[in-house]
């Protein structure tokens, strides 16, 4: 295997272009690269935008122009382990404008229908806590959330509702 890593390909039906200027306006440490175009060959419109490469947060991905075939579903998230309850702020607020929409225990959905799970500092934590009842306590105060709230958790953890 390449010591270069996964790219990991998301498929569009004639956005990618927009979606990876989106994904940059969302995630500030970004880039885009190379832009493929079809050709006579096709299948596509020719001189419209078959791949784009851009980079976000260190991670690399082509956004293809697909078409209408495939779409995204839960199956697939990334997870986005935020440095601060702000940052967790920002990025649920982000993700979810715009036609974005936010789902269960701090999943959103972004305007293209990509699945995010913005985990804020210590959630992780508090689910996978070493005693297995402390842990559930937490679960199941996560799983009432739309947006994480640590400290709500925390409470829950410790044996206090509400």
């Amino acid at each position: 295997m390449s010591s270069s890593g996964f790219t990991t390909c998301l498929w569009f039906d004639g956005r990618a272009e927009e979606a990876a200027d989106y994904y940059l306006s969302v995630f500030k440490d970004g880039t885009i690269g190379r832009i493929g175009r079809y050709t006579d060959a096709g299948p596509g419109e020719p001189g419209s935008v078959m791949v784009v490469e851009f980079e976000i947060n260190g991670q690399k991905f082509i956004g293809l122009n697909g078409g209408p075939q495939f779409t995204f579903s839960e199956a697939i998230s990334f997870q986005i382990h935020c440095a601060d309850e702000a940052e967790a702020d920002y990025y649920h607020a982000e993700l979810t404008k715009d036609g974005g929409e936010e789902s269960d225990c701090g999943w959103v959905k972004d305007r293209f229908g990509l699945s995010w799970q913005v985990i804020p500092p210590g959630a992780i934590d508090l689910i996978g806590d070493h005693d297995p009842e402390r842990a559930a306590r937490a679960t199941a105060a996560m799983l009432k959330m739309k947006k994480l709230d640590v400290a709500e958790m925390r409470r829950a953890a410790d044996g206090f509702s509400g």
